[in-house]
């Protein structure tokens, strides 16, 4: 993420502008005064828009986990649990001290309510939709400072500091778009929900979620790995063009990573990837956009979801392209910390041969598109999508989405914490 700041006027920068509701539009002004839980009440109404999302998702929230997959089967033997090979180690002994410092600035209702089990079905609860569908957790627009810092100095002490800034960055452009568009009651810095999962340990299993609108993070930690997925993060707009963080951007190295890998395709690997040529294509089937998701596959309330490998395989790109297939995935992989970025690293390398690059639209300077990198051991994806609380009905490129998974049951680190589970249920039996 950007942060370099220029003198540039908001209307000389920032295309995003021109698609401002007017003065007293219905969609800004039906939503003044609502709190988040008024707004939430209001999201789920039936016959509604995002009464319809609702209706759709909350029935996958129930389902057991058992991950995505390509084909409704589990690769078995990928996630062995293992303590943490050197120089591969999770920050865990930071992350401890930052969760018992958020445990203690909370009140005692405040510590019942962010405290779950570590396979809790409420990590399945995350969502990135403005409206609150799930007050999973605390709420941290209702906490006091002394909580809110806390909180933030927990994902400061579990990502990189790239990561760090990403994350709090989409916190913070989320917070920019209520002031642009009036509504920071629904839309503000800490309109997000921090849950924590499991007993703060150096050893057995524990992590914490954060997620709220464009952003969503669920890390969990156990003997010294770390399992960093879900995460969701995106922005509309992708820029804050004034006021004191004016200059912030986001996504271009991600956006460029995808436009750069498509030009060092051959022709012919080029039309394999390619699965549609326009972002919204007649010749796609029904559902193929979905009205929340749009393009992207692997998003909220998808932990189950059977995704079908697609475009062009990795083991048939030349080295340039492979090369810069993985420069593509280390711009989502930068938000891990050193170590287990590294042993993330390892894995796509070892598993790339499996792998699948697609893409959907336009791929010239300026078009708006999808990509999905997949293979057994990681999803990534990149979308453009349609106004929310901008006036477009066709995706532009500073609303981005961008989605990370771990296919195959390792979301949540869900496949370690069974792992561990199992082995500690053997030696009791002994």
């Amino acid at each position: 993420m950007a942060s370099s700041h220029d003198a540039r006027t908001p209307a000389q920068s920032s295309p995003f502008r021109q698609f401002l509701y007017p003065l007293g539009h219905p969609r800004i002004e039906e939503l003044k005064g609502l709190d988040a839980y008024e707004y939430g009440d209001v999201a789920t109404r039936p016959g509604t828009f995002t009464g319809g999302l609702i209706e759709g998702w909350k029935p996958l929230y129930l389902e057991e986990f058992r991950g995505v997959t390509a084909d409704g089967s589990l690769l078995e033997g990928l996630f062995p649990l293992s303590p943490a090979l050197p120089g591969e180690e999770a920050p865990v002994t930071a992350m401890v001290q930052a969760a018992h410092a958020l445990l203690d600035a909370c009140t005692d209702d405040e510590r019942e309510a962010l405290r779950h089990d570590v396979d809790a079905p409420e990590w399945q609860t995350w969502a990135n939709p403005e409206f609150m569908q799930f007050d999973t957790g605390i709420r941290l627009e209702y906490s006091t400072d002394e909580v809110r810092a806390a909180a933030l100095e927990l994902v400061r002490a579990s990502l990189s500091p790239e990561g760090y800034e990403l994350t709090h960055g989409m916190m913070r452009i989320n917070g920019f778009l209520g002031e642009v568009v009036g509504l920071p009651n629904i839309l503000n810095d800490y309109s997000y929900n921090v849950a924590i999962y499991g007993t703060p340990d150096l050893e057995a299993p524990w992590g914490w979620q954060l997620y709220g609108h464009h952003c969503a993070v669920n890390c969990l930690v156990v003997d010294g790995r770390m399992s960093l997925a879900p995460v969701f993060h995106g922005a509309e707009p992708n820029e804050i063009d004034e006021g004191p963080d004016a200059g912030l951007r986001a996504f271009d190295d991600r956006v460029d990573a995808g436009t750069d890998l498509m030009r060092l395709l051959t022709p012919e690997q080029r039309e394999q990837a390619i699965t549609y040529e326009r972002i919204v294509d007649p010749a796609m089937p029904e559902g193929r956009v979905h009205p929340g998701d749009e393009r992207h596959l692997a998003g909220a309330f998808q932990d189950n979801r059977v995704i079908p490998y697609e475009g062009v395989r990795a083991a048939d790109l030349a080295d340039d392209a492979r090369t810069a297939l993985m420069r593509l995935v280390e711009t989502f992989l930068v938000i891990l910390p050193e170590g287990p970025r590294a042993a993330k690293l390892r894995e796509v390398h070892e598993q790339l041969d499996e792998a699948h690059f697609s893409w959907i639209g336009g791929h010239r300077p300026g078009d708006v598109f999808y990509y999905r990198f997949q293979s057994p051991v990681l999803i990534v994806e990149l979308d453009h999508h349609c106004g929310v609380f901008l006036d477009y009905d066709h995706p532009q490129r500073f609303h981005v989405h961008t989605v990370l998974r771990v296919p195959n049951g390792n979301d949540y680190g869900r496949s370690w914490v069974r792992q561990w589970q199992a082995a500690r249920a053997a030696a009791s039996a002994d």
